[in-house]
Parts: C-alpha cells; structure tokens; sequence
C-alpha cells in the first residue's frame, strides 16, 4: 500500500481554531471553482441569517444548496468572531454519530466519556458562531432535536442548514432555493436570446474542460437552448459542460433531447425539476462508455471521498481490471462525475451525493451491492490492518493523517459490518484494531461507541474478541471508567488464560496495570506492568502500546520515589522509539524525563524537554498527553519565578481537564505536583490575583492554551514557538515491521 512523505507529526490546521497562528477560526473548505452568479439567493440568505437564528436552505438535488449556503457563510465570516464552522453529513449513515460528527467537525477533543452533547454545549456556552449543517435530509429528524437544542442553550450561535426537506422546528425560516435563471425558449432571432446565470456558469464550465470556449453570437442560441431543457440546475449543467471534451455543443443538445423525448410521460409523480435533473444524470450515463458506466455505478459504495488505491481495489474486476481504473477515473473526472481534490494525505476523490444515489440505484439494478459493500469492508480491514503496523514506524504521523480522511468510509464498513455481516469477526476487528486512533488520537468516544456495539454481537472468533476487550478495556480506563474497565479487563484474562492466547493475557495486565496506576494503586501496578512487560518478552511483542506499558512502569516508579529508576527506563524507551521512528509513545516518555529533570532543579533541561513533547501531542490531538505536559510547564514556569503565567497555565490545565474526565483520574499521586505547584503560587500571588489568573487560563482553548505554554519564554511576542510547527524530525531508523 502506498505511502506518503514525511516523518513529522500531522499538523494541525490553525484554521480550524482560534490557532496558535492566529488564524480567523473556522473550517470552511477553499474553492475549487469560480462561483457564478446568485447575487441575489446569496443576499437573501445573509440578511435572513441577520434576523433569524435558524435558516434553512431546501430544495431539488443538484440545484446548488451547499455551494450558496458555504457563499452566504463566507461573507458573514467577519461576524462571527469565534467562527463559521461546516458539518458535511452526506456521508453519515448512522444518527448515533450526529452529535459527535458536529464535535469532530468543531475541532472538539473530548475523551471524557460525557454525552458529546454535554460537550458541545460546554464548549459552545458564550461563543458567537454559525455553523452550517450540509445534507440534513436522511438525518431529519436528530438533527432538528440537536438544532433545537443548541440554540435553546447557545444564544449566540446560528444554525444554516441544508436539506431537501426542512427541519421543522420552532423558529425555522426556510428558504426554498430555485434553479439558476436560464433563457427562455428559443428564439427566431439567436442575438436577442436573453442569457440567464445558468448559461454562464455553463461557460464557466465548459472552458475548464475545453480551453477558449466562449458564449458567441454563433453559438448563444445553442447555449441558451441547453441551459432551458435542464431548467437551469446547475449539477445538470455542469455535467452537461464536461461533455463538451468529445461532443460539439449541438451534438450535446442533440443527444439531451433525444433522451428528454423518450422520458415524456414519464415520472409523472415525481417533480419536473426531479425529472429535470434525473434526466440530465441519466443522458450523462447513457454517453459513458460501458467501464466508465461500471465504475460510477461502484464508486457509490464510498462514503465521502476516496483515493485511487482503493478505487482500485474495491471497483476492478474481469470486466474493469486495475490498471485500467485510473483513465476511466480520469474520464468521470472529466465529465464532472467525480471531482478531484487535495486532502491531509493526499489526492484524492469525492463524488456527489446526488450522483452517487443515482450510481447506487444503478449497482442495486445489477444486485451487486452486497458484493461491492463486502469489498469496500475488506478494502477498510486492510487499510487498518497496515495502519497499526505502521502507527510504530516514521510514518505515524502519515498514519493520522490517513485514518482521519477515511474516517467516513470506516464508519461506512462499521455499519455493513455490524447490522449486514452474519458474524460480528469484522466489526470486532476493525473496532479493535483502530485502538491508536481512539486512544492515541483524541476519539475515545467514538471507538467507545464501535467497540461497544461489537462486542455487544455474537462471534464464534475467540481471539478477536479477546483483542476488542482488552481495547475496549484501555478506552475505558482512560476515560475514567473503572467498572468498565475492569470488567472488559477481567473478562479479557479469564478467556485468554483459559484459550492459552499469551498475547491477550500481556494486554489485560498491562492495562490494568493502567487501571492500578490511575487508582493510587502504584505498588499494584508495578507488580502488574512488570507481569505485562515479562509476557511481551516472552513473545517478542513490541510496538507502541508496549513502548507506552514500560512508560506507565515509570511513572508506577515515579510514584513510589525511585525517580532515577523510572528517569533510565524513560531513557531506554525513548531510544527505542527513535530507533523506529515513534513519536506517539516517546511524547510520554518525555513527560517522565521532563519532570526528572524538574523534580532535580534542572528547569531549564526540564522546559526543553516538554517544549519537545507537547507539539506532538497536540499534533495528534492526544487530550490526555497535552494535558499532561501543560501541567508540568506549569510547575515549571513557577519554579522559574513567574507565578502568574503558572496560574494561566494551569487554569488552562483546569479547563482541558473536562473533556479528558475527573482532573488527573482523581489520583492523588498524579495531582500531587499540581498541589504543590498551586500553594505556592497562591502564597506568591494572594487568593484575589490566583483566582484572576485562573480564570484567565480557563477561558483558553486548547490551541491558544498551546500557544500560550509554547510562547512562555518570550511573552509580549506574537510570533508562535518554532515548535508549534511540529518537532524536527527523529534520527533515521531502521524500519521494523511490529510482530503480529
């Protein structure tokens, strides 16, 4: 499977936030065409959004409701000073997943195990911001519960929705978007044929695909003629327009209205505009060839975009062989069936959801697919399955980045496999093996969701299971969930020790080991950690859960006085990690040699050191490791003199502390150098400025309490530290591949 480039942590996008670049906060996508036209839909919906809470924007497939309502966002982005944020729903089948898509598409990490609701209003509460929800139709009725919802609690926020069905709630105001405007009929006279916004986006068009085209006295009548049978929708015309690359513009019209007289009578249920648009889809289809017809029909299986490797994968076969999908891709591009467009890993492709219906009809015409969905399943198994082999290599940042893209297409094969799949083997499989993505990269509430509803299906595979509970095991321990934890944990060792599976065993006593460790238990965990860390040895287990076991072993030392032990096995663990290019695992490692190097006077040393390690938890959006190293630059900065930054500092520790759980598990052992650290800022400030201070930390998000603790040194300077923009990369290391 191919790979990308780089060996950096994935960055995060400052657009995305208040970021540590000072970015307009936000995450509207650029665009990839020029708009045309809608001057006056895009009016209408900025004033209406000035007096109503709630606006709705409805209509036909393909009449452009997205492209006007993100045009409306845009211009009202300067009125809303903590942003305008997009939520893409098309590709979300599941209406479980509806609270935490908004949270993910907030840039909201959260891994304390609350109701994402719970979440968003508490990350809402005070803000001013309007968030557009894109493709609301197959979700009606939660998303109107959670609509309502927010705006009852968030008087600052507005809600731009898009649908071809309204919501339906109190104080909704709808606004029914109308095809372009388009000539009439055609004229005896072609220079007095009066051209409509739809002709123009049609030449837009038209000369992206065929350089030079213009609208002519010539050819106006032609135009105008084309843009009135397709009743001006403009993914009609845009279709139409990537024809122009094999057919002339009469021959284009031609053949439209070849197909529109075979149609008449037809549909009579269904709206003209309905018809207009299926028409037009079904005209573009007939001019594909038979493989290009073939390969739409397929790539309807995917849920958001997708790249060509699995396009390859999942769409070839005896009748479309491999190496032949990429010119027929290239042709659907070209006919704006499919766009192409640049993402965090890469290239790669994004067919509309009008289109894809239509696909999707099309394969469900030939009954194949189930056929298609269980590749596309098996595609996603694969890709994980190389996905934690290679999260323990130079490219776990790449690893991010990619899990993060696919994202839609793992819920897609979570729900195949979890309600179609007569065995629940590979949803347990892809629950268990996503483990880094939920604990490592800030969505333990979304891998608690997954591992849940598997384990929750009957499986004659034993050891799948036994890895979906240890996993399972894990979320919970980080988020604060002991009797879960304890009782997926139990279970775990029971089964593994009665089926002899000594890898199921290591992992349940490493993580509850972890468990031990987080209850102040730290003789326990030792015991407990070193019985895991023997049992890895013993079957040459070795990747970045094992690497994180034997930093969880340190701080067990930590907690029991022997500094120095636990500062060596950091030492050993960090270079191993460097051997193999980790970075996830050595972050943690760092945070035990950092408070070593704290807890002996070296600040300096110590300052360095978590300078180094909290970019890449930020990075990856690990809550509890960025949280971590905050609280020690706390501490750090109060031994450095600096009393009231301390208190920022750790009253934007406070803050992050939520949306991991109970602050630092409730341990007494993990809050004793935060304790310490407060008191003596306290005495040095009074209670008044403490408290001040505090708040001021509180009211920090994580990318400015980020920047903040990044910036420490040169306060007063608006330039962000260099290491916000990720650490250098590691030494060169030898590749190994981790065992099975």
């Amino acid at each position: 499977m191919r790979g990308f480039q780089g060996s950096e942590p994935p960055a995060r996008e400052t657009a995305r936030g208040t970021g540590p670049g000072g970015c307009r906060p936000g995450n509207l996508p650029s665009e990839l065409t020029r708009f045309i036209g809608r001057s006056a839909e895009v009016s209408a919906l900025t004033s209406a959004l000035t007096e109503e809470r709630l606006v709705t924007v409805t209509g036909v497939g393909g009449v452009g409701k997205s492209r006007c309502a993100l045009q409306a966002a845009r211009l009202l982005q300067e009125r809303f000073c903590d942003g305008v944020w997009l939520v893409e729903l098309a590709g979300l089948r599941d209406p479980e997943l509806l609270e935490h898509a908004v949270v993910e598409a907030l840039g909201v990490t959260d891994q304390s195990g609350r109701p994402p609701l719970t979440v968003l209003l508490e990350q809402l509460a005070g803000r001013r911001m309007l968030l557009v929800l894109d493709g609301v139709e197959h979700l009606v009725e939660p998303t109107a519960e959670l609509a309502h919802e927010l705006l009852r609690r968030v008087p600052g926020l507005r809600v731009l929705a898009t649908g071809r069905r309204p919501l339906g709630i109190v104080g909704e105001r709808l606004y029914p978007l109308a095809p372009m405007t388009a000539p009439g009929p055609a004229s005896h006279e072609p220079t007095r044929v009066p051209l409509g916004e739809a002709a123009w986006l049609f030449a837009d068009r038209a000369a992206a695909v065929l350089p030079g085209f213009t609208i002519t006295p010539e050819n106006r009548r032609v135009v105008a003629e084309l843009c009135h049978r397709l009743d001006g929708i403009p993914l009609a015309l845009e279709l139409a327009a990537g024809r122009l690359r094999t057919l002339s513009l009469e021959q284009t019209l031609q053949r439209l209205d070849d197909r529109f007289r075979l149609l008449v009578g037809g549909g009579a249920g269904a709206p003209p505009q309905h018809q207009t648009l299926r028409t037009a889809m079904g005209w573009s289809h007939e001019l594909c060839t038979p493989q290009q017809r073939l390969l739409w029909a397929r790539l309807s299986v995917f849920a958001g975009h997708f790249d060509l490797e699995a396009a390859e994968y999942v769409c070839s076969g005896p009748d479309l062989p491999a190496d032949e999908v990429l010119d027929v891709l290239t042709e659907l591009v070209a006919q704006s069936v499919v766009s192409r467009e640049e993402a965090p890993s890469g290239v790669r492709y994004r067919i509309l959801d009008t289109v894809r219906a239509y696909g999707a009809d099309w394969l469900a015409a030939t009954g194949d697919t189930d056929r298609l969905r269980r590749r596309h399943r098996d595609w996603c198994t694969g890709l994980v399955t190389w996905c934690e082999l290679e999260w323990f290599s130079p490219r776990q940042s790449e690893v991010a980045r990619r899990v993060h893209d696919e994202l839609p297409n793992l819920r897609a094969a979570f729900e195949f496999a979890l309600e179609e799949d007569e065995d629940a083997r590979f949803g347990l499989y892809l629950a268990a093996t996503l483990w880094f993505c939920w604990v490592a990269c800030g969505r333990l509430a979304e891998g608690r969701h997954w591992l849940d509803r598997a384990l929750a299906l009957e499986t004659d595979h034993e050891d799948t299971r036994l890895r979906a509970l240890w996993a399972v095991g894990y979320v919970a321990v980080l988020q604060g969930d002991t009797v879960a934890a304890l009782t997926a944990l139990h279970e775990c060792r029971e089964a593994a020790e009665r089926t002899g599976n000594a890898r199921a065993v290591a992992y349940s006593l490493h993580h509850s080991g972890a468990l031990a460790l987080i209850n102040d238990e730290a003789a326990e965990a030792e015991a407990l950690l070193r019985a895991a860390m023997d049992r890895y040895e013993e079957i040459g287990e070795l990747n970045s859960n094992v690497l994180m076991g034997r930093v969880e072993l340190a701080m067990a030392l930590v907690f029991q006085g022997n500094i120095a032990g636990a500062a060596a096995l950091c030492e050993e663990v960090r270079e191993v990690c460097e051997e193999h290019g980790e970075q996830w695992a050595r972050s943690y490692a760092l945070h035990v040699l950092g408070f070593a190097a704290w807890s002996r006077g070296d600040t300096a040393a110590a300052r360095k050191i978590l300078e180094e390690s909290l970019p890449v938890n930020y990075a990856f959006r690990d809550l509890v490791g960025t949280v971590f190293a905050l609280e020690l630059l706390a501490g750090i900065t109060a031994s450095e003199g600096d009393a009231a930054e301390a208190a920022v500092l750790q009253g934007a520790a406070a803050r992050l502390w939520r949306s991991v759980g109970m602050p630092l598990f409730g341990s007494e052992y993990f809050n004793d150098p935060h304790a310490r650290s407060a008191q003596q800022v306290a005495e040095r400030l009074g209670k008044a400025r403490f408290r001040e201070c505090l708040r001021e930390g509180e009211r920090l998000d994580t990318d400015a309490a980020v920047a903040r603790a990044l910036r420490v040194r040169g306060r007063g300077s608006t330039a962000p530290h260099p290491a916000l923009a990720g650490p250098p990369p590691l030494p060169p290391a030898r590749r190994r591949a981790a065992p099975e």
